[in-house]
């Protein structure tokens, strides 16, 4: 049987540039896995169903919070978004490394509900920095720019609550800003990997034959 594998939960403010980071690190390390979550909101242009998220109605949302479905869920600019337990169990127990990209409400959850889920915190540079990401993606309303920018200061307030925090800098500062906080993104699991909880047993099978 597979060692078990462990849990990363990704957050940020919107348009820090998560998404990107994630993906960057699943091309680069095919040896960790990012579990899809569900949402209630429209597919913005390129997203696939199944692959960005699983688009679902607000009825089956519904459904699935009344069937205790998901691991984690919650209320996010204006729209819902959950992880399904099947799905992050079904990873876990293969001996996958899973990377959730969720809202901090989700990773509050998630780390409360099980103390060896690593919480990684995406921060911009500046507040300045991220308006001027939110805008360049240019699938935002202006109100619902608005309502995201106003949901920063809230949202990184939670960050002294997790374990490791990654500064996306400026790209016109820094041209690799990307591969930078992914890579570094990637150094945290790797670490845990080689954490005492994470090798135990190995362990104790070492010094049983030690002693033998």
């Amino acid at each position: 049987m597979p060692e078990r594998g462990r849990l990363f939960v990704i957050s940020g403010p919107a348009g820090v540039g998560k998404s990107e980071i994630v993906k960057t690190v699943l091309k680069r390390h095919p040896d960790v896995s990012l579990s899809v979550s569900c949402t209630t909101r429209a597919p913005r242009p390129g997203e696939v169903d199944g692959v960005s998220y699983h688009f679902v109605s607000d009825a089956r949302f519904d459904e699935l919070v009344r069937q205790d479905a998901f691991y984690e869920w919650a209320h996010v600019h204006q729209n819902r978004y959950g992880t399904l337990k099947e799905v992050v169990r079904a990873e876990l127990d293969a001996g996958r490394d899973l990377i959730l990209e969720i809202d901090v409400q989700g990773c509050l959850q998630a780390m409360a509900q099980d103390d060896t889920v690593t919480g990684i915190f995406v921060c911009p540079p500046s507040r300045e920095n991220l308006e001027a990401r939110l805008r360049h993606r240019g699938t935002e309303t202006e109100e619902s720019i608005r309502v995201r920018l106003n949901n920063v200061a809230r949202e990184c307030a939670t960050a002294y609550k997790y374990h490791y925090i990654i500064i996306h800098q400026d790209w016109s500062v820094e041209p690799n800003a990307l591969e930078i906080a992914a890579e570094q993104v990637y150094a945290i699991i790797t670490a845990r990997r080689r954490a005492l909880e994470s090798n135990r047993t190995f362990l104790d099978e070492l010094n049983r034959s030690l002693n033998a």
